[in-house]
């Protein structure tokens, strides 16, 4: 494949179907006509014009070289693992099996089956390259740093055709309802005043539909195997001025109650490198990130107002 109009009839495998990002990848993939199967620790139903669901644990390396001499895959996907940047000691274990032991596992049964490009993803709360002495802010952190230097290793080593993109702060329809901006919203259309930390964090917020662009991009631009790319906006914008700017976007007329909450550990901050994007993907996101919120606040007020979200 070497562009977007090259999808239709490809199969494609994604791990982790049913998580944030990788549903909508997986929706915007049947657009464009590709055979999608995904993955889930737990049995899914199959839905008319929906990906073929494959129950699987990825710590069973057998039974994913079975999936994978099955399916024959020409792209993987490998989006599956908790997401959670909780310093808690009992997200170690959960997070060296669910994200390390799962990613290193991938690479090796993809390796072997001479899959045509591996995507993985990092995390922008991987220490910063260049820092003197990294030490991870969390055992999510920690995973996430050990599987793209897995990713990397792979590539260098045997030549397995990784490409490895860090999303910055995703949002967008459809997002868990513990997250920043759903649970604002939802907390709103419920008139019930959210309760928030101070919020001063600040964050590269990246809107969904542009981050499944880049995945898509990852998987067809040719020659940028081994490349690690960040996916934002090249700005950031602190959490309080984006509860804010939901405030104002629905009309709320009271102030937001910052302080109320304690504030997490400190979380690095960090602003994705858009030229490089550009240059390796030619990339670059499309909606603002009033436009994201608007989306995102009409889809969770006709879905909360048609059933549960």
């Amino acid at each position: 494949m070497s562009n977007l109009d090259g999808w239709f009839g490809q199969r494609i495998l994604v791990t982790g179907g049913s998580g944030f990002l990788a549903s909508h990848l997986c929706a915007r993939l049947l657009e464009l006509g590709a055979e999608v199967h995904a993955t889930s620790r737990v049995v899914r139903k199959p839905e008319a014009g929906g990906p073929v669901w494959w129950q699987l644990n990825l710590t069973d390396i057998d039974s994913l070289r079975s999936l994978l001499k099955d399916v024959k895959p020409q792209v993987i996907y490998h989006l599956a693992g908790a997401a959670g940047a909780q310093p808690d000691l009992a997200l170690v274990l959960p997070t060296l099996e669910g994200l390390v032991v799962s990613a290193v596992n991938v690479l090796v049964a993809g390796s072997e089956a001479g899959c045509g490009r591996i995507v993985m993803t990092g995390s922008l709360t991987e220490p910063a390259v260049g820092v003197p002495t990294p030490i991870p802010s969390s055992p999510y952190a920690a995973a996430k740093w050990t599987s793209s230097a897995y990713a990397r290793m792979f590539h260098h080593l045997y030549r397995t055709p990784t490409v490895l993109l860090t999303p910055f702060m995703t949002y967008g329809p459809g997002q868990d309802q513990t997250k920043i901006i759903p649970s604002v919203i939802l907390s709103l259309l419920r008139r019930q005043p959210p309760r928030l930390s101070s919020c001063l964090w600040e964050v590269d917020w990246i809107f969904i539909d542009d981050l499944v662009t880049a995945f898509l991009a990852a998987a067809t631009v040719p020659q940028i195997e081994g490349v690690c790319v960040d996916i934002g906006t090249g700005t950031t914008r602190t959490v309080r001025s984006v509860v804010e700017r939901i405030f104002f976007l629905m009309g709320e007329q009271t102030p937001p109650l910052f302080g109320m909450l304690p504030d997490r550990p400190s979380e690095p901050v960090r602003t994705a490198d858009t030229i490089h994007a550009f240059e390796r993907l030619k990339w670059r996101a499309r909606f603002s990130l009033d436009e994201g919120l608007r989306r995102t606040i009409c889809w969770y007020t006709t879905h909360a107002a048609t059933g549960p979200v």
